[in-house]
């Protein structure tokens, strides 16, 4: 099983980098719709059905997918003989960053019920502040990951 890990390597790091990329799309444009969607757009009419549906189809047909695809594949690479140092600090720095983007793509994904209900809450305001948690998340990925502390 090693040995085909190892073989599958180079395809298995770029279908994870691909499907980063696709998540993180979304990570960073749902909380931007919302803002938008809280200071510019009441409950109900055309436009309130529009952001509903621009916010459930970016949560659900690019997100979702992308966000299996993040964790099979770095699961996978995980998996790879010879590619996670278990004793430095990287892996598992990586790793509560992205159970913590996770988590936020969950609280998005709650938040996006919410408009759907017409129950939203939350400001522009606090989805701005948001916004900057997967900046941040983001950072300590990538660091860990290119300079393997």
């Amino acid at each position: 099983m090693g040995d085909l890990l190892a073989t599958l390597y180079p395809w298995t790091l770029s279908l994870h980098i691909i499907a980063v990329l696709t998540w993180m799309a979304g990570i960073f444009y749902l909380p931007r719709l919302f803002v938008y969607h809280a200071e510019r757009v009441g409950q109900g009419g055309d436009t309130d059905e529009l952001f509903q549906t621009m916010e459930y189809k970016l949560f659900k047909y690019i997100m979702n997918p992308s966000l299996i695809a993040v964790w099979v594949f770095g699961l996978t690479l995980v998996l790879t003989p010879g590619i996670v140092d278990w004793s430095a600090v990287w892996p598992y720095t990586k790793g509560a960053s992205v159970i913590a983007m996770t988590w936020f793509h969950h609280w998005l994904g709650w938040r996006r019920k919410d408009f759907a209900a017409g129950t939203n809450t939350r400001t522009g305001r606090t989805y701005r502040m948001m916004n900057e948690l997967p900046t941040l998340l983001m950072l300590v990925i990538v660091v860990s990951v290119v300079v393997k502390f």
